[in-house]
């Protein structure tokens, strides 16, 4: 199909479909996340549902863990992969939305916490249901096969190898494509894309520093783990700003430090949990080592009665969309979009590791973002110069995408790009 012919078949497509049952759709699954490794019933309800389309889907469940895939075979022709992602964060929720998320949940550690959709996963999920039902009433109009895979544990990581492992080529064709992708903080209505480097790759870990406890009246008698990680954290942040060529990106951010139970002990040991952020291989590699020197010097200085322990806890790929299928993409949504849609959006800070269903059979993926602030939110914030300060970003507690219309965006964008490559009947 040319890829214009893809925007002008989605425009003048007249299908049955009912926007107000996704909407409650959305609201429903926002209201009830569920955190990595545990997305049971919100893999449970897009499964009856893709069944309920009676449209042909062929669905498979608990692929590397709780993921899901329908495979809707319409004749000969490229096999094309949409993704979404279905899990929540551990954040409470204080957006005031009606629909707003009051779950706790245990956590992979045991400790109950609230969890919530700051991602908006639950956009990516529901515009994915509400595609493979569009696309499937549209069959008159395209061949070939649709892959529809709902994908667990995004944020941990661990999502998309673990459905790999899972035997998931064993059980469906390999695409020729894969295709995704991600609601951003950014005005409602917009598409963005670009060729190449798309999300930054991102390695994450848990480091204990060991020090020797005792009264914290005598701290002559210790060594101090929480000096000693506060020592680490302020020489790490020097690595970016003075060991990374400033033509270069590189983020390390320190997200949790934990040590001690109450203020008259000084504790064994510290534990922190670091992130880091690059789009280049080798500017990685020197962070990574410029942290490992960091910490172990940090640690002999401060007498650390053993060496640190750094554990590596994940690491997502650095996505990048493939040339030629993301020009074919850009083409479609050029044409549907107009000014709306942005070909060369800036590389993402944020990670994803859906480009490992692809890069594991060597097949192509693009991926692109959809806006979710609402229009006078981001205009009076963008006239202001307040951005940052009045548009809440992916995992913040206030992150709330307006339904509409970003929905429609995101149920238009995963049609459009598919249909791009499903040829005509």
């Amino acid at each position: 199909m040319a890829t214009h012919d893809a925007a002008s078949l989605l425009r003048s497509s007249s299908v049955d479909f009912d926007l107000d049952f996704y909407e409650a759709l959305y609201r429903h699954y926002h209201s009830q996340p569920e955190l990595s490794f545990q997305e049971s019933q919100t893999a449970a309800k897009a499964a009856s549902l893709l069944r309920s389309l009676n449209a042909g889907y062929e669905v498979q469940t608990s692929i590397g863990g709780h993921g899901l895939v329908g495979v809707l075979k319409n004749g000969a022709g490229k096999t094309v992969l949409l993704r979404a992602d279905m899990d929540a964060l551990p954040v409470k929720e204080d957006t005031g939305l009606e629909y707003s998320s009051k779950v706790t949940m245990r956590d992979n550690d045991d400790i109950v916490k609230p969890v919530m959709h700051a991602c908006g996963h639950d956009f990516h999920v529901t515009a994915l249901l509400a595609a493979a039902e569009r696309l499937s009433k549209m069959k008159d109009s395209w061949s070939g096969t649709l892959i529809v895979l709902f994908q667990p544990n995004e944020e941990r990581a661990g999502g998309a190898q673990a459905m790999v492992d899972d035997g998931l080529y064993d059980k469906i064709p390999v695409p020729d494509i894969v295709l995704g992708q991600h609601v951003m903080p950014r005005r409602t209505g917009y598409v963005g894309c670009r060729v190449g480097n798309i999300m930054s790759e991102a390695d994450s870990f848990k480091i204990t520093l060991f020090g020797r406890g005792g009264h914290g009246s005598m701290p002559h008698r210790t060594v101090d783990p929480v000096v000693m990680a506060a020592g680490v954290v302020t020489k790490l942040q020097t690595i970016v700003s003075r060991e990374v060529d400033p033509d270069q990106f590189a983020v390390v951010t320190v997200g949790s430090i934990q040590a001690g139970q109450t203020e008259n002990i000084i504790s064994d040991r510290a534990e922190l949990r670091i992130n880091v952020r690059t789009q280049n291989h080798e500017v990685r590699n020197r962070v990574l080592a410029s942290i490992r020197r960091v910490v172990k010097g940090e640690c002999e200085a401060s007498g650390a009665t053993k060496e640190p322990l750094i554990e590596e806890t994940t690491k997502f790929p650095l996505s990048v969309n493939d040339e030629a299928v993301t020009k074919d993409v850009h083409k479609s949504f050029e044409a549907f979009f107009g000014d709306r849609f942005d070909p060369n959006t800036p590389c993402s800070t944020a990670s994803e590791d859906y480009s490992i269903l692809g890069s594991c059979k060597g097949k192509p993926s693009c991926f692109w973002f959809f806006g979710g602030i609402d229009e006078k939110i981001w205009d009076d914030a963008e006239k202001q110069g307040r951005l940052a300060e009045d548009v809440p970003v992916n995992h913040s507690p206030f992150f709330a995408p307006v339904i509409q219309p970003t929905l429609s965006t995101g149920i238009d964008a995963l049609c459009l790009a598919a249909l791009t490559f499903l040829q005509n009947s």
